[in-house]
């Protein structure tokens, strides 16, 4: 086993390493998942990110529900708990231990500004992809494969968590899809997850910074130390404008779709609500839960499973996102394109073209890839920066998802080769953030807790 590298980030010689075994790289996995935990949160990362993230807990749970289903459980209750008034899954959750992140809690100022927020724990103002309800699926499946103790929790958890999600998914189909459009509506590049993609290189570019931006200083980039991975401070300048926009209107969901600079009908975060909403009504179904609730998750499912096919452009074969203030497509070629396979909705020609361009070589077939995962970005995108956050890295988590719905659509084969290429791209046992496309090198924050998540998932 290699040396353990430190928290700020790889070594700067850096060089490929002897891939660890199965049975070294679960522990370490596991390792990982310890070390961050702060006992009823999980910190996305040690150094960078050293609070909860809303996704990234998702995925912690998944990874946590193959070795500890109780603290996999405890995860997402504490998620839960931080639950806006409005039905609003935050998506930070800050521990009031870990006060050294920017931008932190004062900066948000929810509560000041008379938000919908729980007095405590304090929280971001916005939110991220809907994913939880695969966490809660996994945790019912683990639960299932234990014995009665382990069966009993599972189910509790599940309905005690039923009303919290279902109210999660109505905010996401009302307050971000008003029209019913089968979109949601994102307000800040964080919402997505995909915070610097080139799919918001438009919608940053008119957003017009005002004089009453408050000072700030970056942390990101000292702990990363290499500033070629992140953002530009005149990126962040957009960032925490639009923050400011949101905390002036006290994060009211209608002021914010009214003033908000940056309004986006993210294609990804759509297919994401559709499959999460069928799966949350299959388990419902499972449990008994009241039927009117599964009949509204599955109409969500099927609303925005169309609303994501609607928008594939016939010309590149990628679906796009809808700048709404721009009144534009946004066609730039980024892994969210594929969008429509992890949800389906797409005629079977339509759906064979797609997943040829997933295999062809301006996407995971590229010969120089170092692991055929989707790629954040095209490596033959004018706009790549392999090395630069989701513009062109490879991220674990992103190859998690496919593989994870590509079997639940009942593509075993495709599933399994994304396995074994994400498991090929983490073999090193950083557990890195990211990975430069072509080198492998593990970049952003080092022992990132949603691909340790990921690892345990695919090992255990």
């Amino acid at each position: 086993m290699s040396a353990e590298p430190g928290p700020e980030g790889v070594q700067p010689d850096w060089s490929p390493e002897r891939p660890l075994g199965p049975a070294a790289l679960a522990a370490r996995a596991a390792y990982v998942l310890r070390g961050n935990d702060l006992g009823t949160m999980t910190t996305a990362a040690p150094t960078l990110y050293p609070h909860m993230w809303s996704w990234d807990a998702a995925f912690v749970a998944i990874g946590l529900a193959a070795i500890n289903l109780d603290r996999a459980t405890l995860e997402l209750d504490t998620l839960l708990a931080a639950q806006w008034k409005t039905g609003m899954l935050p998506h930070i959750v800050f521990s009031p231990d870990a006060v050294d992140y920017f931008p932190g809690p004062d900066r948000w100022g929810c509560l000041a500004a008379g938000a919908p927020a729980p007095a405590k724990p304090a929280t971001s103002g916005i939110c991220q992809p809907p994913v939880h309800a695969i966490a809660v699926q996994r945790i019912v499946e683990a639960g299932r494969r234990g014995g009665r103790t382990e069966r009993k929790a599972a189910e509790a958890f599940l309905r005690r968590s039923w009303k919290p999600l279902l109210g999660w998914h109505r905010w996401l189909a009302t307050c971000r899809d008003p029209d019913g459009e089968g979109l949601i509506t994102v307000h800040h590049g964080w919402e997505s997850g995909m915070d610097n993609s080139p799919r918001w290189d438009e919608p940053y570019s008119r957003v017009r910074v005002g004089p009453g931006l408050p000072p700030y200083q970056r942390r990101d980039v000292s702990v990363v130390g290499d500033a070629t991975q992140r953002p530009s401070d005149a990126e962040y300048d957009r960032y925490l404008w639009l923050v400011e926009q949101m905390r002036r209107v006290g994060y009211d969901d209608r002021l914010v779709r009214e003033r908000c600079d940056f309004a986006v009908q993210d294609v990804f975060v759509s297919a994401i609500m559709a499959m999460a909403s069928e799966v949350l009504a299959e388990l419902g179904e499972d449990a008994c839960m009241p039927s009117a609730d599964v009949v509204d998750l599955l109409s969500w499912a099927a609303l925005f499973r169309a609303g994501v096919a609607r928008t594939v452009d016939a010309s590149t074969g990628l679906a796009r996102d809808f700048d709404l203030r721009a009144n534009s497509w946004l066609p730039a070629p980024t892994v969210a394109g594929f969008a429509p396979l992890l949800c389906g909705g797409l005629d079977r020609a339509t759906e064979r073209r797609m997943l040829a361009l997933l295999d062809s070589p301006a996407w995971a077939g590229h010969p120089r890839l170092v692991a055929g995962v989707p790629p954040s970005a095209s490596p033959l995108s004018p706009d790549l920066r392999p090395r630069q956050y989701w513009r062109g890295p490879l991220w674990p988590v992103v190859a998690w998802l496919f593989a994870w719905s590509f079997a639940r659509r009942g593509w075993a084969h495709r599933a399994a080769v994304l396995r074994e290429e994400g498991m090929r791209l983490v073999a090193g046992g950083h557990f890195a953030e990211y990975y430069e496309p072509f080198t492998g090198e593990p970049l952003g924050s080092m022992r990132q807790s949603w691909t340790a998540a990921a690892v345990l998932d695919w090992l255990c």
